[in-house]
């Protein structure tokens, strides 16, 4: 159905540029109408109307009530308490869409757009030549039903209801969402849904949201709300004498922090702007800058403390300094291992014996410990064997 209206409306379209192609002086005609649309009281409504012509033609907002007697008038921006907002554009073709904020029993009636190019269509005494073209759209504002939400912790879970007293349509099943995130669907026709969650409120604060899938849809919202849950970006931080030092401390906890505060060592508040100090805070997060860090002034523990409706969180972190040498010990480590080894191997060669040479060449220890006895006696004197005792023929 919905691809054969948009078929006819692109047909029409291709018409009426036909037409101004073929130089129709005055032809008006609408791309795309406004829809009818149902809505609860507080919610907002969006109509939106497109027409083309040459001249481009004016579109123009009416209204007419559901009372008897009430006549069509004209909407302009800002009416109605500034709910009103209207916005048009000129170029190729006409756009104008008109957006109504809060909306009430008194906003359901019969909203009309209206076109056309016709250069006497605002004169006040002559009648237009060309009438204006127009198309019409229903809003029904529906009185917002009441829904009972409730939210309960026990034995670590917590448990969210909603209960939708007296449903103005049938219920074609519910969702509930945390943020853009879906979290549960089902297609039942009860009047209550309930979720449950594993876990500590402190764990899963923030804003939930049940849906009756209804005609319109109804929501219904739920607030888990805990004291701030601050954690340090880092616990521990370290930085070079002369250097500027950043402490990071954020809040991932609902509701938001209302303000930020910081202390050294749980007993010095830290002023922004004093002395080398400089505290950044927007929303749930906060950040301390220390410039020139001092090893002496500057290390210790730092407090981040947030305060929000609900009472005061905090996280410590620990800054160390150090020295701009401290970079060098490393590599001044390493030069030192190498001197050592380089000396080591030195020394033990300038303590290895040289080998013994024999006829140019060096004979090895086995062998020159070898020596038969023969040999030893061939080398001793005819006379050194009886001078030792030894029987011997002289």
């Amino acid at each position: 159905m919905a691809a054969g209206t948009e078929g006819v409306r692109g047909l029409l379209a291709l018409l009426v540029l036909g037409v101004l192609a073929a130089g129709g002086q005055g032809t008006t005609g609408f791309i795309k109408s406004p829809l009818s649309q149902k809505r609860l009281t507080q919610d907002s409504v969006e109509l939106y109307c497109e027409a083309i012509g040459n001249p481009i033609p004016e579109i123009q907002w009416w209204f007419e009530g559901n009372e008897p007697n009430e006549t069509y008038a004209q909407l302009w921006d800002g009416a109605r308490q500034d709910r009103v907002k209207i916005n048009a554009t000129y170029n190729l073709h006409s756009t104008s869409t008109i957006y109504i904020a809060n909306l009430t029993g008194d906003d359901s009636g019969t909203y009309e757009c209206r076109a056309s190019n016709d250069p006497d269509r605002n004169h006040l005494s002559k009648s237009p030549k060309v009438k204006w073209i127009r198309s019409q759209a229903n809003v029904f504002v529906i009185e917002r039903p009441d829904i009972q939400t409730q939210f309960t912790s026990t034995h670590g879970k917590l448990v969210l209801s909603c209960n939708l007293t007296e449903p103005h349509s049938a219920i074609d099943g519910h969702e509930w969402k945390y943020g853009d995130k879906i979290l549960q669907t089902d297609t039942e026709s009860s009047s209550v849904t309930t979720y449950e969650i594993e876990g500590k409120k402190e764990e899963h604060s923030g804003i939930y949201q049940c849906i009756f899938k209804t005609s319109p849809e109804i929501k219904g919202e739920i607030n888990i709300s805990v004291v701030p849950q601050v954690v340090a970006y880092k616990k521990s931080e370290h930085g070079n004498e002369g250097d500027t030092g950043v402490l990071t401390c954020k809040n991932p906890s609902f509701p938001p922090v209302s303000s930020w505060t910081w202390s050294r060592n749980g007993e010095q508040s830290i002023i922004n702007g004093s002395g080398r100090y400089i505290i950044k805070s927007s929303g749930n997060k906060t950040e301390l800058r220390i410039l020139k860090l001092n090893i002496e002034e500057d290390t210790g523990d730092y407090q981040c403390i947030a305060i929000n409706v609900f009472g005061t969180g905090e996280a410590t972190v620990n800054l160390r300094v150090r020295s701009r040498l401290a970079a060098l010990w490393p590599f001044l480590g390493i030069v030192a291992e190498v001197l050592v080894l380089v000396t080591i191997i030195f020394i033990y060669e300038k303590r290895r014996k040289p080998d013994e040479v024999l006829d140019g060449k060096a004979m090895p220890q086995t062998t020159r410990t070898r020596m038969s006895a023969r040999e030893m006696l061939t080398k001793q004197g005819p006379g050194e064997c009886c001078s030792q005792g030894q029987s011997c023929s002289c």
